[in-house]
């Protein structure tokens, strides 16, 4: 599968946020496919397959999740928690990507198993830095899980 093919799954309820986050991707030249759900319910239902999500090649299993920490319906906090006792999606890279800067809400985050904490920037040239960074990093520079479906 080629790099550029490889989806992010952006979970944010903010969209405000979601439409930053969008043109930041696009100014960046990030070709990955951004799929973008707004609460914790329905990134679980992407995450586990379910209802519209259960076709993979429309919706496949995301490289990196992008997540906020305050959603309706399940907490960032609760879809980590959920994510990481799952045995066939645990192992994907999730960045918290929030406005808290809350000690507690930092360190519950690492506790439940997140790979990297973000505080969004307030200002659109931070954004689109942090994710030429995130990308260059998780993206390029990382060696991702493997997946039984990878063909690895």
């Amino acid at each position: 599968m080629k790099a550029d093919a490889l989806t992010i799954l952006l979970v944010e309820d903010n969209q405000t946020d979601v439409i930053l986050i969008k043109r930041a991707f696009e100014q960046a030249k990030l070709g990955n496919p951004l799929h973008v759900v707004s609460d914790g319910d329905t990134a679980v239902e992407y995450l586990a397959g379910e209802g519209k999500y259960s076709d993979r090649r429309q919706f496949p299993l995301p490289i990196l999740i992008l997540l906020d920490l305050k959603l309706p319906r399940r907490s960032g906090l609760e879809v980590v928690q959920w994510l990481r006792a799952q045995e066939a999606v645990r192992r994907i890279p999730v960045v918290m990507l929030t406005s808290s800067e809350q000690s507690r809400d930092v360190n519950d985050a690492y506790e439940l198993g997140v790979n990297s904490y973000l505080v969004k920037p307030v200002e659109y040239d931070a954004l689109l830095q942090m994710l030429k960074t995130v990308n260059f990093y998780w993206l390029m520079l990382n060696e991702r899980p493997r997946f039984s479906n990878d063909g690895d």
